[in-house]
């Protein structure tokens, strides 16, 4: 890792940060940060290697694995939001930051997913300068990457579909990857980050373990898994009897509904 070229990335992922704080001024909606998080891995990775040089065929399938997860995650996102007010999220955000929010939101929003980003993203940087050969390690990693991608992008496209029907509103998605698992997009995101690793780790870059451990622990206890389920279930009472019979993570088969949640 050339930490100086690493660290003239963070740089710009500020720069870029700081343009889209400015939009969301002018929209009065932070959720434009959710479009912003997955391209600025794709821009550490691309990036990296352009600073560093692409010198093998591990950092072009890193280069494909990222870019297909990145544009994907951040097309979504934007049409899932598009037209829609801002995200009840971050509009909890902005009414515990009040007085100021429009200033504390460039740092509490923009500027701490910057540093995420960058940090979560050291696993990227040294596979993608990586010169030697593939190995089993890689397709190891390719294969928790599939994996991943079948259940966020599997996951993702049936809640649209469940939501787009008029019918299904107030009720509980539990069919198809959702039978198996509540959260079966963020287990998705789990998956591949570990594969993201995996992949880092035939590169020598086992000393990055920390940053498939920090989006684990935030998928799982931060802006993932915790603060979703804490919001639906107050949105929704149906959503009580689906936990008890459904994995809230790792997914697994359905347990009869008799069964506590406090069992999982």
């Amino acid at each position: 890792m050339v930490w100086s070229s690493y660290g003239f990335l963070l740089l710009g992922l500020l720069a870029v940060g700081f343009a889209f704080w400015g939009v969301s001024v002018w929209r009065r909606d932070v959720s434009i940060v959710d479009t912003l998080w997955s391209l600025m891995f794709l821009a550490i990775t691309a990036g990296y290697g352009w600073l560093q040089g692409v010198q093998g065929p591990r950092g072009w399938l890193l280069l494909v694995l990222v870019s297909v997860w990145s544009l994907r995650l951040s097309y979504y996102i934007t049409a899932r939001n598009h037209g829609e007010p801002e995200d009840h999220r971050y509009q909890k955000i902005r009414a515990n930051n009040q007085p100021g929010f429009v200033w504390k939101s460039l740092y509490i929003v923009f500027g701490l997913q910057v540093l995420l980003a960058w940090l979560i993203a050291m696993p990227l940087a040294v596979a993608v300068s990586s010169a030697n050969a593939l190995g089993w390690l890689d397709f190891a990693g390719f294969a928790l990457w599939l994996l991943g991608m079948v259940f966020e992008v599997g996951g993702d496209r049936q809640l649209a579909r469940f939501k787009s029907d008029p019918d299904n509103r107030g009720r509980v998605l539990d069919t198809g990857l959702w039978r198996f698992t509540r959260h079966p997009n963020y287990f998705g995101e789990f998956a591949l980050w570990w594969g993201y690793y995996l992949i880092a780790c035939a590169a020598g870059g086992w000393w990055t373990l920390a940053s498939p451990v920090l989006m684990s622990f935030m998928l799982l206890r931060v802006s993932g898994v915790a603060l979703l389920e804490k919001d639906i279930g107050e949105r929704r009472p149906a959503y009580a009897e689906y936990m008890q019979r459904t994995n809230a993570f790792f997914p697994g088969p359905p347990r009869r509904a008799a069964v506590s949640a406090a069992d999982e």
